[in-house]
């Protein structure tokens, strides 16, 4: 293992797979791409929506513009399912837009790790739906979103 590794490794449990989900949502809802970035593997490849990424580079600059376009970013994420090392999460977060327009964005991702924990391979599947802001359900100060918070089942999301 060298100092580059992400615990917890694979191969993944229950319990080590449901920690590595609620450190992935936690480093997003940093909104810091030098946070975020490093979690994936020098050469990981992405697809997100209809963006395909690979590397460092276009993951650092495509956090960067996401985050620059979407405020009051708030994310929840979930598992959904895990093997030895690939995780099935599926997620929803809040944001709103440079017009004050709030949006909840909800979808799946699919994860592959590298043995140091790293992700090599992500795909997300993401729809939005437009809200009103009174329809808003993650409230809490921007950051990592509080333990005693509902998650995604609670929701009823």
């Amino acid at each position: 293992m060298t100092t580059l590794a992400r615990p917890p490794l694979p191969p993944f449990t229950a319990r080590t797979a449901a920690q590595k989900v609620r450190a992935a949502e936690d480093a997003w809802n940093s909104r810091n791409p030098d946070i975020v970035t490093p979690a994936y593997s020098e050469h990981s490849t992405w697809r997100n929506r209809a963006e395909f990424l690979r590397g460092h580079q276009e993951i650092h600059g495509f956090l960067t513009r996401k985050w620059q376009a979407e405020h009051e970013y708030r994310l929840i994420k979930s598992l959904w399912a895990f093997s030895d090392d690939r995780i099935a999460v599926r997620f929803a977060y809040e944001w709103q837009d440079g017009q004050g327009q709030w949006t909840r964005s909800y979808g799946n991702e699919n994860w592959q790790f590298d043995p140091e924990g790293r992700m090599e391979r992500r795909i997300a599947s993401i729809n939005d739906l437009l809200i009103a802001e009174k329809n808003r359900l993650f409230h809490w100060p921007l950051g990592p979103r509080p333990a005693d918070h509902p998650d995604l089942e609670t929701l009823g999301l």
